[in-house]
């Protein structure tokens, strides 16, 4: 499922824009680590919950990082609609 993540062109890396991209009804996919802090895992959850978006687990921070491209950890990546 990651895989997806890597080649998509249009995605957001980090919990504030995948939230306005949630909020804003762009994100196709949100993945979400299992490793966040409980406050950034329960605004995910209840932002995709409201806007119907689906969530993906990820492992870890690191792991979710290394598929968006980045050489550190991330929280939330999405990809975009559009």
């Amino acid at each position: 499922m990651l895989e997806g993540l890597r080649e998509a062109s249009n995605k957001t890396v980090g919990t504030k824009q995948t939230l306005k991209a949630v909020q804003g009804g762009l994100a196709l996919k949100v993945f979400l680590a299992e490793d966040v802090d409980d406050y950034v895992s329960q605004k995910i959850r209840s932002e995709c919950q409201k806007y119907n978006t689906e969530i993906i687990m990820v492992d870890s921070m690191m792991e979710l990082g290394k598929a968006c491209g980045i050489s550190v950890g991330a929280a939330t990546a999405a990809i975009l609609k559009v």
